[in-house]
């Protein structure tokens, strides 16, 4: 038989569960800060709705829906990339406009409980080979981002700049794009389509209130992110509720505290 969307989620402790919670926190904390540098807060929400289709698609099919999610999410990247540098509109429009797409797409072949699965989340039960692979991508995402992290902030300020220094802008966009996708990717079946992009951008928020350089952006980040995704996890089990939206809560419940720390100093 076929893998299917979970429809329901783990009550007990699971291992594989946890470390790829904190494999996938790791790489959204870290790619979260540059989202939020480049001002792309609203994309992740929107670039995570472009998995829906393929998750449809997937379970029609008879695959593994994470194999159709991640397969929508790469082909939305390249498209939107593609339609970028053809066009010049800016990233933010065409990914509304393949976001709205998708997001109708998928509606149309998804249906019922596999649909409120994939867009909430469920974990059920992950396999080693899930762990692993998942673990796996987490890590390439970190090390991109930790070794392109000084390529990507002087990109940012100052493309031409960047030009002249040899750094190819238009290929390091595109590299990031992928990488952030990839990031939606392995929240996807942990926080659903819906939830997903706020692991990416609350805890970079709350970084960013809080850190003095674009290190301690990078460290605060990833720690909150970690520390959303273990707690809001362990209260999931404790209160028997859906791990996605704890998650966030906690998530939320960090960036609150940044605000009034912030205030009373």
């Amino acid at each position: 038989m076929a893998p299917q969307w979970p429809t329901t989620f783990t009550m007990t402790f699971d291992p594989n569960a946890i470390a790829l919670s904190i494999g996938a926190g790791a790489a959204a904390g870290l790619v979260g800060c540059f989202a939020v540098m480049r001002r792309m807060t609203l994309a992740a929400d929107a670039i995570s709705h472009i998995a829906l289709p393929g998750i449809g698609l997937a379970i029609l099919l008879r695959v593994h829906p994470i194999l159709g999610g991640v397969a929508a999410l790469l082909g939305g990247t390249l498209l939107v990339w593609g339609i970028e540098n053809r066009t010049r509109l800016a990233t933010e429009t065409i990914i509304g406009v393949v976001f709205s797409t998708a997001l109708a797409v998928g509606s149309l072949i998804t249906s019922g409980d596999e649909l409120i699965a994939a867009l909430f989340g469920g974990v059920g039960h992950l396999t080693s080979l899930e762990a692993t692979l998942g673990l796996v991508l987490s890590l390439g995402v970190v090390v991109f981002v930790v070794w392109q992290r000084h390529r990507l902030v002087l990109a940012l300020v100052s493309p031409e700049i960047a030009h002249t220094t040899g750094i190819n802008v238009r290929r390091l966009n595109l590299f990031f794009l992928l990488v952030f996708a990839l990031t939606i990717a392995l929240g996807l079946r942990y926080l659903g389509v819906l939830l997903v992009g706020s692991l990416v951008i609350i805890p970079a928020a709350t970084a960013k209130r809080l850190a003095q350089s674009l290190r301690g952006m990078l460290v605060i980040s990833v720690a909150a992110s970690i520390a959303s995704t273990t707690l809001g996890t362990w209260l999931s089990l404790a209160l028997h509720q859906a791990p996605g939206s704890m998650v966030v809560i906690v998530a939320a419940g960090f960036f609150l505290l940044s605000l009034l720390r912030r205030s009373s100093n």
